[in-house]
């Protein structure tokens, strides 16, 4: 078992920009460099923190994985940059690693963005065919870039998902590997897709930020939403599914920081 989240290394983070602090965080598979056009919408006004939440990216590895451990990797990050308060923009699991924080600690929570996800468990077949093309790699560790595209092709018909895949695939001193851990976010995935507290409340400012074709956020939800952020408001971007801010990246930056700045 891995050591408590107070024991275990920093985030890897990227720290941009002067002003109120503003705290991105990317979803499953992702890293800190999914949300680098909204990071370079912000660094002008805020001081900008890009980090890779646990078993992604450059931060550290850990058969652990839960909201309330993400959260608190994320406080611990806060901490040691002497960040009282920021501001919070999570996409997907992002999302709700914000939302819990938000939750946690919402004294050290100015605002709550939530880019499509809500504070719901969702069905555990989401990511089966993206799994399945990721332990094809394991299983026949692939040579070069085109190789793993080869694999994951038996299993993910869509290019742009495994063209997002691929961001974290990359050559390191033992030969080509995922930078995000992959049997760790299988092992997790209950978790990962799960809601460990649908009881307690942020009462702060929190703007949810809906793709008009994406599944993730639907009316059925609404009730759950505005019981746990009573101070929720919500917007969607027509035309666009989950990846709504690389899709529409002007009107997503631009609602976020009317909401930063002015509150929606």
């Amino acid at each position: 078992m891995s050591a408590p989240s107070s024991t275990l290394p920093l985030l890897n983070y990227k720290d941009q920009g002067q002003g109120p602090a503003v705290v991105l965080i990317h979803g499953l598979f992702g890293s800190l460099d999914n949300l680098g056009l909204l990071a370079r919408a912000l660094t002008d006004q805020y001081r900008v923190i890009s980090l890779d939440l646990r078993n992604h990216g450059a931060s550290f590895h850990s058969d652990e994985m839960s909201y309330p451990l993400m959260a608190a990797d994320l406080l611990a990050l806060l901490d040691s940059l002497h960040i009282e308060k920021a501001s919070l923009i999570g996409h997907s699991m992002g999302g709700k690693v914000a939302m819990q924080l938000a939750k946690l600690a919402p004294t050290r929570v100015e605002r709550l963005i939530v880019a499509d996800m809500a504070p719901v468990a969702y069905p555990h077949a989401r990511h089966q065919n993206v799994f399945a093309g990721l332990n094809a790699t394991l299983a026949t560790p692939p040579q070069s870039r085109s190789d793993a595209e080869a694999l994951l092709a038996q299993h993910i018909e869509i290019p742009g998902v495994r063209q997002f895949l691929l961001k974290s695939f990359a050559k390191g001193e033992s030969g080509w590997g995922w930078r995000f851990n992959v049997r760790a976010l299988e092992h997790n995935y209950a978790n990962i897709m799960g809601w460990p507290d649908s009881l307690s409340r942020f009462e702060g400012p929190t703007l949810f930020i809906k793709g008009g074709e994406s599944d993730y956020m639907l009316p059925a939800y609404t009730e759950t939403v505005m019981t746990q952020f009573p101070a929720a408001k919500a917007r969607i971007i027509a035309g666009t599914g989950h990846w709504l801010h690389a899709e529409k990246p002007v009107l997503f930056n631009k609602l976020v920081v009317d909401f930063l700045s002015i509150g929606g």
